[in-house]
């Protein structure tokens, strides 16, 4: 059995208290407002809060970057195709990390150890290794496309156009794409 960290024992704590005066059991299945989000995985970004949802709303989908992924489009063909969502929209964000890397530089800080990574505001690094992040790299990180990208704008673009094109996504869909501001919360249409 491993150790169990102060973060571990918190979240736990937490959920013993939601769980003593949780009151959705009877929430149904299908999305109550008929809609899904798809947005980055930024923990700055809180779409209960930016699009005013409750528990049962919608559907969010989370990745980084808030990418038109393939698994990103299996989740909501099933929104739409199972549970029923019409309305989907695509939400991503200015100050985004996935503008800061591309695929080679991701494989390549892979290759050379699985430790965190570290930023100086220009390049990514990894740390002298020590004790604790000794594990050696893989070269695994050069086969898969890390999504990255450069121009937010033509970015949820090209993202709400391969939704939109995709052979399994219903034309009867409503597909809105927006860029959440980290500085002021807001979310500005992108057309």
């Amino acid at each position: 059995m491993s150790n169990k960290t102060k973060l571990h024992q918190e979240v736990i704590h937490a959920n013993t208290a939601y769980k003593e005066n949780f009151t959705k059991a009877d929430l149904p299945i299908f999305p109550g407002r008929h809609f899904a989000i798809l947005t980055c995985m930024d923990a700055r970004l809180d779409p209960a809060k930016f699009a005013g949802l409750n528990e049962g709303d919608a559907h969010v989908i989370r990745n980084a970057g808030g990418r038109a992924s393939d698994d990103a489009i299996r989740s909501l063909v099933i929104s739409h195709k199972l549970l029923g969502t019409t309305e989907w929209f695509v939400v991503q964000h200015t100050n985004c990390g996935m503008e800061l890397f591309n695929d080679q530089i991701m494989g390549n800080l892979l290759a050379d150890g699985l430790h965190t990574a570290e930023f100086d505001g220009t390049l990514w690094k990894n740390p002298a290794p020590t004790s604790e992040n000794i594990k050696p790299g893989s070269n695994e990180g050069q086969y898969i496309k890390w999504l990255t990208f450069k121009g937010l704008n033509d970015n949820v673009k090209e993202d709400v156009s391969r939704i939109k094109a995709h052979s399994l996504v219903s034309s009867a869909i409503q597909v809105y794409g927006y860029i959440y501001d980290v500085s002021t919360g807001s979310l500005i249409e992108v057309v």
